[in-house]
């Protein structure tokens, strides 16, 4: 694995930040058409020229499943940034229901970027599941911003990952108990205990975090307890297998060419989400990498550790030292 090329003394220097008094952590005052509000988020690290914000999935989970990277990133001179999207456990969370969607999403992460001082000298956005949808999204409007994007584990688009889910997915799940979950789904009743049950023995194990369920980390288990469904429901759907919700339709497959940025695309071979749609996505932009987690799921970042973020690390490392190149899966 790349080591760090940046000495821990300066990693550490925070001389000057103003985020001190808090270890890195501050609130961050967001303007939304309901209001202002305010969004968490918290500074590992110092490095003038590699800064990374995280965009957690969900939607309306929380930033805590990254956690895993303070194992790896301060090492390698990545400084990083936690952050908790509007709505979020750590974050305020309004009722207002207005605010749930898109394009309200990206001008949040504009107005974190310019609270954080991110710039194209040094800002690389990283979004996971939902927030590789927000990372799309964030760099089809506001890419003259950025140095690098990562999109882990999210589709282009949303037709195509519930057509995999109904084609091969579920085809390959023990039947009777695929009966039993969309029986439970036909009749709404997404809180009973066996519905829940079903999906960790049949799916989440799987294809979200292949480890059994009493071993998943912790930094997971509480990203999961905290997810707020009110976001959750409206804009995934209540079905664990498909997207239902606002995102139904989303599609950026015909869009992804105007991303001109260096960008990782980070697929899994037993992700819910098509390993071949992410590589192609690598292709489809102008300046593309793919790396493929082959023991990985959902959360690759857990289950194929050292090649998700071997890759992270060298793609960021490459970037900034100006020798990114694509690879086999690029044209």
């Amino acid at each position: 694995m790349t080591t760090s090329r940046t000495g821990s003394s300066s990693y550490l220097d925070y001389t000057g930040r103003d985020d001190i008094l808090g270890g890195g952590a501050r609130l961050i005052p967001i303007d939304t058409p309901k209001g202002t509000f305010r969004v968490w988020t918290k500074r590992v690290g110092n490095a003038s020229t590699m800064r990374l914000l995280l965009l957690h999935g969900g939607p309306g989970a929380t930033h805590e499943y990254f956690e895993a990277f303070d194992s790896y990133l301060p090492a390698a001179g990545i400084e990083y940034y936690y952050y908790d999207q509007l709505g979020s456990f750590y974050s305020d969370q309004p009722d207002e229901p207005e605010l749930w969607e898109i394009p309200r999403f990206v001008d949040e992460v504009e107005q974190v970027r310019q609270a954080l001082g991110l710039d194209r000298d040094n800002f690389f956005l990283l979004g996971s599941s939902w927030g590789g949808i927000l990372a799309m999204e964030y760099a089809l409007a506001h890419q003259q911003h950025l140095k690098g994007l990562i999109i882990s584990n999210m589709m282009a688009s949303a037709p195509a990952y519930n057509a995999y889910a109904h084609d091969v997915l579920m085809p390959a799940m023990d039947q009777a108990a695929l009966a039993e979950i969309k029986g439970y789904e036909a009749a709404g009743d997404f809180e009973n205990p066996r519905y829940m049950e079903l999906l960790m023995e049949q799916h989440y194990v799987h294809h979200v975090l292949r480890m059994p369920a009493e071993e998943w980390p912790d930094p997971v288990n509480r990203a999961f307890k905290h997810i707020n469904p009110s976001i959750y429901v409206p804009l995934q759907g209540p079905s664990e297998l498909g997207l239902s919700g606002k995102l139904a339709d989303w599609d950026r497959t015909a869009d992804l060419g105007q991303i001109a940025v260096p960008t990782l695309v980070i697929g899994a071979q037993h992700d819910t989400m098509d390993p071949s749609h992410m590589a192609w996505m690598a292709r489809a932009v102008q300046q593309g990498r793919y790396l493929h987690c082959p023991d990985g799921s959902h959360l690759a970042m857990y289950d194929d550790q050292q090649v998700y973020v071997r890759g992270l690390i060298d793609f960021i490392h490459d970037v900034d030292a100006g020798r990114f190149a694509r690879d086999s899966a690029g044209r």
